[in-house]
């Protein structure tokens, strides 16, 4: 390398969800610690990204180096990897596999109000994956609606498992999609019990004639937990997209 000559920079970001920053850092400590490449953590909110950077004389001598770095990171934390693209979002990432899959969805929504949605609709091209949003806030509209039974809502609650599970399937078959997405929780300030407190959700997912339903307790304000509890519903989408078709 000629004198005065700088050194080329690259980067590689790494996207996960639901791995906190902590514990991020004791799977990765053997590998941090080197002058080049470098290791970078970054929590974000339930994100965690790790930026992997490394300088030599060429770019691709800099690529060359990080390469191997990135590949150990994709081995050991598999599908909790969202995107290595440094401007992706989740929602981004979602449409991108549903897309790729030729899946189409319908999203139900009682605590987000239509958040969900709108965070898919701001992707560009996923008209051709979305096919309809339902926002059935009460429980009148989640049986007129979704065809969830009275006999749910009456034993177990619109804040339920069963509700969601049934508000995903009643979405998929209503929309004629291929997957759905369901929400209901409490969002809050109000609503909460000991038995059901502010910031339970239960999110389900129907995928395959099968539905998952996942229990959440989130904190925050009422709009933390709202898009707390979007980030939540579209992981869980991206999860079992890989699971089931990757």
């Amino acid at each position: 390398m000629a004198e005065g000559e700088e050194l080329v920079t690259r980067y590689k970001t790494i996207k996960l969800y639901g791995i906190s920053a902590d514990e991020v850092k004791n799977q990765i400590q053997d590998m941090e610690g080197r002058e080049t490449p470098k290791i970078k953590i970054e929590p974000h909110d339930a994100e965690t990204h790790i930026i992997i950077s490394a300088a030599a004389e060429s770019e691709e001598e800099a690529l060359t180096l990080i390469k191997p770095f990135s590949r150990e990171i994709k081995k050991r934390f598999g599908n909790a990897i969202y995107s290595t693209r440094e401007n992706e979002t989740i929602e981004m990432a979602v449409v991108r596999l549903l897309e790729k899959y030729e899946l189409t969805v319908s999203t139900a929504e009682s605590c987000t109000g239509g958040l969900l949605a709108g965070r898919l609709i701001n992707v560009p091209g996923v008209s051709d994956v979305f096919k309809e949003g339902f926002i059935s806030y009460s429980n009148k509209a989640k049986r007129k609606t979704l065809d969830v039974s009275r006999g749910t809502l009456k034993k177990y609650g619109a804040v339920s498992k069963q509700t969601a599970k049934e508000m995903a399937t009643g979405a998929v078959f209503a929309a004629d999609a291929d997957t759905s997405v369901s929400v209901t929780g409490i969002a809050g300030p109000d609503g909460g019990t000991d038995k059901k407190p502010v910031g339970l959700c239960y999110i389900g997912c129907y995928m395959k004639d099968k539905v998952t339903v996942e229990e959440f307790h989130f904190t925050g304000d009422r709009m933390q937990i709202r898009e707390q509890a979007v980030n939540a519903a579209l992981n869980l989408l991206r999860k079992l997209i890989l699971e089931n078709y990757k």
